[in-house]
């Protein structure tokens, strides 16, 4: 069976990436906003599971599609929590908060764009065998 590829990319080498990207921004915003609200950490509390499953997808490969399951629905919930920027501006957001918001919704939303496409690669391929 083809493996999906993405920018000459696997999809766990993908979710490495954008899982090291949340898990980054989180640790960022938590100490720059001064280490005051836990909150700054989402980011990172969506990004460690993204990131730890496509580690646990190249030490597993037979466990590969429950983990990218496990990772894409982490990578929904950051795109749908940051979908909520829509609803802050105009508002009394901080310029950390709105960018919290927006790398939520580009990565995750991306990630999750992405999975989806391997998912329905994959199930082209099962039906066409």
């Amino acid at each position: 069976m083809e493996e999906f590829q993405c920018c000459n990319m696997s999809v766990p080498k993908i979710s490495k990436i954008a899982g090291g990207i949340l898990t980054a921004w989180g640790v960022f915003a938590y100490v720059y906003s001064g280490m005051e609200s836990i909150t700054a950490m989402i980011p990172a509390f969506m990004g460690v599971p993204i990131l730890l499953m496509g580690m646990l997808s190249d030490k597993m490969p037979e466990k590969r599609k429950l983990f990218m399951h496990i990772a894409v629905t982490f990578g929904l919930l950051a795109a749908l929590g940051g979908a909520r920027i829509f609803t802050m501006f105009g508002g009394d957001a901080s310029n950390l908060a709105l960018a919290s918001h927006a790398i939520l919704l580009i990565v995750g939303g991306v990630y999750t764009g992405i999975c989806v496409k391997s998912f329905i690669h994959v199930r082209k391929q099962q039906d066409a065998e």
